[in-house]
């Protein structure tokens, strides 16, 4: 398949800027037996069965953008990929020129950074303060907010652009389908007989990048991690003994649970 053949128009109009008020008040697309329907997220717990099981990303994104500069003085933007270890990142680099191994960088004007090399279109970086680097990105980081997104992030940002059942640290990006999700509508699901069960996904920076080449299976994809806890998988297994449905939440659940499946 060409990508040329997903091209469509969409109005700068209909791109939200910001999010509804409520979480839950967002609409609902909802297909079924060769019909689609418009419903509303809130009607969520009537769609659902008791004995059916939903499983949710629990990643947690991180704070992943910096600016600084490089020695030479020129202007650089980092967004870390991911974390390798308390220290050290997978990170894009923007700079009019690319940083060489064993520079330094200066981000956010605090933080001096040394470049260990190149890793494909990814530079390894290393945070030279002794602190942990998910500390430092939390507190000199910027929240990473899609590109289709024109302001800069905000408090608004930080606290919406997170899901409200986040815990793994780890992610660049949100698992955008579970935003909606409210504590009010995870209540009503439980009371409804409807089991929650967890994966952590870490959505990597690759959900940015556009697809270049022309034809769809010449696209490379990034690598992410993910975690599938045995509480997990035995509430699947029990869900689909006893004839329930498994609803992942979103593409980044349902691409765990693919990958755990083929993985064994």
């Amino acid at each position: 398949m060409r990508t040329d053949e997903f091209d469509f128009s969409l109005p700068e109009r209909l791109i939200a800027q910001h999010p509804s008020e409520q979480r839950g008040s967002s609409r609902l697309l909802y297909a079924h037996d060769g019909v689609l329907e418009d419903r509303r997220f809130a009607e969520l717990p009537q769609l659902v069965r008791a004995g059916d099981v939903l499983v949710l990303n629990d990643t947690r994104v991180i704070k992943a953008r910096l600016y600084g500069s490089r020695e030479s003085g020129g202007k650089i933007e980092v967004l870390v990929e991911r974390v390798l270890d308390e220290h050290e990142v997978l990170a894009q680099v923007r700079a009019s020129h690319a940083p060489k191994a064993g520079s330094f960088l200066n981000l956010a004007g605090a933080l001096p950074v040394e470049v260990l090399g190149r890793e494909g279109e990814f530079f390894r970086l290393r945070f030279v303060s002794g602190e942990d680097v998910l500390d430092l990105l939390d507190r000199y980081g910027q929240m990473p907010l899609p590109p289709y997104i024109t302001h800069a992030a905000d408090d608004e940002d930080e606290q919406r652009y997170q899901t409200v059942f986040a815990r793994e640290a780890g992610a660049v990006a949100a698992p955008t389908a579970g935003l909606h999700f409210d504590e009010a509508m995870l209540q009503a699901l439980r009371d409804k007989g409807v089991r929650l069960a967890y994966v952590t996904l870490h959505v990597g920076a690759g959900t940015f990048q556009p697809v270049r080449a022309e034809r769809i299976h010449e696209h490379a994809m990034h690598s992410e991690r993910y975690e599938i806890p045995q509480a997990t998988v035995d509430a699947i297994v029990q869900t689909r003994a006893a004839r329930g449905r498994v609803i992942a939440v979103g593409t980044t659940s349902l691409r765990a649970l693919e990958s755990g499946s083929q993985a064994g």
